[in-house]
């Protein structure tokens, strides 16, 4: 049975190689942990991206990179604070929620324009 979750796209945490962000809100935030949100660019690059119940998120780069960082729900956006390593100079980031379950796709666009396509899979 699919169940439907209420998700953010944050296309990508800012970057030289940006790639997306993710993350689930409201009273259903809990819908999210234990999945992977993974954001995918035209060029083949890609973000994994994991939220924590304890408010902490880590996201893997296709280049390898990591980044860590705190997320809160601020009104009807996500936002990730205290980014490290901070990236471009920027260590918080927000992004308005969309409703998707896993299994869907959606796209949307990086901090810095470019399209990303994003998918919420089960499991780690």
């Amino acid at each position: 049975m699919k169940v439907s979750r209420r998700l953010m796209t944050w296309a990508s945490v800012l970057a030289l190689s940006c790639a997306g962000l993710p993350s689930v809100a409201g009273a259903e935030i809990d819908q999210a942990f234990g999945n992977t949100l993974v954001s995918h660019y035209p060029d083949g690059g890609w973000v994994r991206h994991w939220f924590n119940p304890d408010g902490s998120y880590t996201a893997r780069f296709s280049s390898g990179r990591t980044i860590t960082a705190r997320w809160r729900i601020e009104g009807d956006r996500v936002c990730l604070n205290n980014i490290t390593p901070a990236m471009m100079m920027i260590s918080r980031y927000c992004s308005p929620m969309v409703s998707a379950g896993v299994g869907e796709t959606w796209v949307s666009r990086d901090p810095l324009g470019r399209r990303v396509t994003n998918v919420l899979q089960r499991g780690r």
